[in-house]
């Protein structure tokens, strides 16, 4: 993730170690899903390719990909409201993702 204080990396490759680091996110404040914010925090930190490959991990752990935010959105509610995040919308949907309509969140 890029900002003023951070300068944004281009080209740079992530290991698979690096991707897969991002499973051991855990929840700071009391009932936030695990499993929402990591998809959450991966998706706001790696490239669509990197977090295609990341999907992969995170189902391969039996982690949940419908999992609800607070409000109620899984992840890809969250970023089909984001119109260029079209590649990322893609990689979880082709996991079998759900917006929460279709999950029954």
């Amino acid at each position: 993730m890029s900002g003023p204080d951070k300068p944004k990396v281009i080209g740079e490759e992530w290991s698979d170690e690096r991707v897969k680091g991002f499973l051991a996110i855990e929840p700071v404040e009391a009932g936030t899903n695990a499993d929402y914010l990591v998809l959450q925090k991966a998706y706001q930190a790696m490239r669509a390719e990197d977090f295609e490959r990341f999907i992969g991990f995170f189902v391969d752990a039996g982690r949940d990909l419908n999992a609800a935010g607070k409000s109620g959105e899984t992840i890809l509610d969250h970023i089909l409201s984001h119109r260029r995040s079209t590649a990322y919308a893609d990689a979880l949907k082709a996991a079998g993702a759900k917006t929460a309509a279709d999950a029954g969140n």
